[in-house]
């Protein structure tokens, strides 16, 4: 039977851990971490995003998290953590997913940009 949304999200959620805006805030303050967006360009413009974060579309993530790729990102480093955020948490679980089948073994999805910035986390202009 072919899966449903609801299927991948399902399957996301039961691997990747979440983590509150306070506990995300922490890790942030504790360094080395690597803060993606996985929302498109045109949400980010819109609303800025969190201070320091790289926006990888959630479509763009493999051939950037991929160092076989020719658009890699060298922020992304299979030992570094990675916080991952959307607009409401569904897209970063996705994003969470992928990453780890990719290899990556410290992998959060820290939710949605709303809830990341009125729990204070700095933000800057897109």
């Amino acid at each position: 039977m072919p899966k449903t949304v609801k299927d991948f999200l399902s399957e996301a959620n039961s691997v990747i851990p979440k983590l509150s805006p306070t506990e995300a805030k922490e890790k942030i303050r504790s360094g080395d971490v690597l803060v993606v967006d996985v929302r498109d360009p045109t949400e980010v413009q819109q609303t800025g995003r969190l201070r320091g974060a790289v926006n990888v579309s959630r479509g763009m993530l493999e051939f950037r998290a991929d160092p076989e790729s020719a658009y890699h990102d060298p922020a992304f480093q299979k030992d570094r953590t990675i916080l991952l955020h959307c607009a409401s948490g569904g897209r970063s679980a996705l994003a969470g997913k992928t990453l780890q089948d990719m290899g990556y073994t410290a992998v959060f999805n820290i939710g949605g940009f709303k809830d990341l910035a009125e729990a204070g986390i700095d933000t800057e202009p897109a």
